[in-house]
């Protein structure tokens, strides 16, 4: 077995041309795996969120337009499937409310047992002070919050039972509603969705 011999260049230049070709060649290997990679991250495919809304008052009108905005902003695809109560949420006429008795988590300024919150005119009062509450801490309104989840692209897909149940037409409905969505199209949309959500 013969081995080959290498001898290293003895002329300065020649040594020159060799560390050059070497380094340029690195480099030239280093900017493709950059482009590759950019490349790839463009035709990446966006994560995808899927939200079931079921809930019609105020304080849970929040969550889903919140978080669909939100993930819409990190350029995720953002679908939100308003079903049973969650169909208030859509409506062009909607009057969303704080429900008060059973909810001991409600912030009041003053701590009552829950019995008060039962009296007439407890809901209009602890709607009011909410509407206010997140105003002054600068938080997007409902109304603002759909108009922006319509403006980003957000999905929103009006459960098309429910609407039978409840007699509600599509007319009954934001500007920027999806056509009626059966349940089959939601979980065919949402089959391949990173993140679901049932608020």
């Amino acid at each position: 077995m013969t081995h080959e011999t290498i001898t290293a260049p003895t002329n300065p230049s020649e040594l020159d041309a060799i560390i050059r070709d070497r380094v340029e060649a690195m480099v030239a290997a280093r900017v493709d795996e950059v482009l590759a990679a950019r490349e790839a991250a463009k035709t990446k495919k966006p994560k995808k969120l899927a939200i079931i809304a079921t809930k019609g008052t105020l304080d849970w009108a929040y969550p889903p337009l919140i978080l669909a905005t939100t993930a819409k902003s990190l350029g995720w695809d953002v679908g939100v499937f308003f079903t049973f109560y969650g169909l208030e949420i859509l409506k062009k006429d909607r009057k969303l409310e704080i429900g008060t008795t059973g909810n001991p988590a409600l912030p009041m300024p003053i701590p009552m047992p829950q019995l008060l919150t039962a009296l007439p005119g407890m809901t209009p009062i602890a709607t009011a002070m909410m509407k206010k509450q997140f105003a002054d801490h600068g938080v997007a309104s409902i109304d603002e919050l759909l108009d922006l989840s319509r403006e980003m692209g957000v999905i929103l897909q009006p459960c098309a039972m429910t609407m039978d149940v409840f007699g509600y037409k599509e007319s009954d409905f934001i500007d920027g509603a999806e056509p009626v969505c059966g349940a089959a199209a939601f979980l065919a949309w949402s089959a391949d969705a990173d993140v679901t959500l049932f608020v």
